[in-house]
């Protein structure tokens, strides 16, 4: 029996490029089209259509990341250059999500070596990359500015834009032709509000993807899966200023309680687990990327999605 997946629906998801190759300008081994569905994820028959990407997030400064991530990575977090060429070579993420935890640092200045950290990252991965900036409004502009520049040609996904603070980070992405992260707090018209905000300084709706927070299975994620959820049903209703595809980050499961305090023979696998079923739970609900920490969960999520769209769950690991 043949089933209606597209419910009378007149909307769809719009795209987003991700990367440049050679031929395009940039120097990524591939570029991807985010979005461009038109029913509820997973369910498009066509083999051919895309599965959630994966991307592995990495940073400049350990001190402020997951000891959970640094005691599995070892000294390869202190080199993260090296770190983005593993999660290519050996993790086989999607994309490299790049964060900037130096800026962190009280009274940070150095934006020039933000410059330089960028830059080694790009050379060191050929994959599409995802840059989280400053969460300091005082130095936003001239960290968005110098990490638009230096990806120039490279079509990089700028994070986060939200409704406080969105003026720099749209003007380093209008300035380099890259694309932006727009984050709301887990709410359907917040995140309306936000892309409207956005188009009216310029930002097309195809430089925008859509970030509605995600908070950890048992800890909040039930509003984030409801938001998103509408957030998809409106933009295929034909709201076109909720229709950019969504980016989620399963980030929070590692530091809920039941990670935090599991015995330490267990905790890699419980973060890894907790890591992964938030990731799960993000795709169905509309998610075109994950984001994880854990280099574990890369594989698992890849090889689940893998086996979601061929609805054949016994190969998902």
């Amino acid at each position: 029996m043949a089933y209606d997946l597209h419910f009378g629906w007149t909307g769809g998801i719009g795209k987003v490029i991700l990367g440049a190759t050679r031929g395009e300008g940039g120097t990524r081994k591939t570029s991807y089209t985010i979005g461009g569905g038109t029913t509820l994820p997973l369910l498009e028959p066509d083999p051919l259509s895309s599965s959630p990407l994966v991307a592995l997030e990495i940073c400049d400064d350990p001190e402020y990341w997951s000891p959970i991530i640094r005691n599995f990575c070892g000294d390869l977090v202190t080199r993260v250059d090296e770190w983005a060429k593993t999660a290519e070579t050996v993790y086989d993420a999607d994309l490299v999500r790049l964060y900037l935890t130096s800026t962190k640092k009280r009274n940070f200045s150095d934006i020039t070596s933000l410059g330089k950290t960028v830059e080694s990252v790009l050379c060191a991965t050929s994959l599409p990359l995802i840059i989280e900036g400053s969460n300091e409004p005082r130095i936003d502009s001239e960290v968005f500015l110098t990490c638009g520049e230096t990806a120039q040609g490279e079509k990089i996904l700028l994070g986060t834009a939200e409704a406080s603070r969105y003026r720099s980070i749209a003007a380093a992405a209008l300035a380099y032709n890259h694309s932006l992260i727009a984050q709301s707090p887990i709410d359907v018209n917040l995140a309306k509000q936000l892309n409207i905000l956005l188009r009216e300084i310029g930002v097309q709706r195809d430089h925008i993807m859509i970030d509605p927070y995600t908070g950890a299975l048992g800890y909040g994620f039930e509003y984030s899966y409801s938001a998103m959820e509408r957030i998809r049903f409106s933009a295929l209703k034909g709201d076109t200023d909720l229709s950019m595809p969504m980016i989620c980050s399963a980030i929070d499961s590692l530091t809920i309680k039941e990670v935090r305090e599991a015995e330490p023979a267990l905790q890699d696998e419980m973060a890894v687990q907790w890591e992964f079923y938030t990731g799960i739970a993000g795709a169905v609900a509309g998610a075109e990327i994950i984001c994880v920490r854990h280099p574990k969960t890369v594989t698992m999520l890849k090889n689940a999605f893998a086996s979601m769209k061929s609805a054949d769950f016994s190969e998902a690991k």
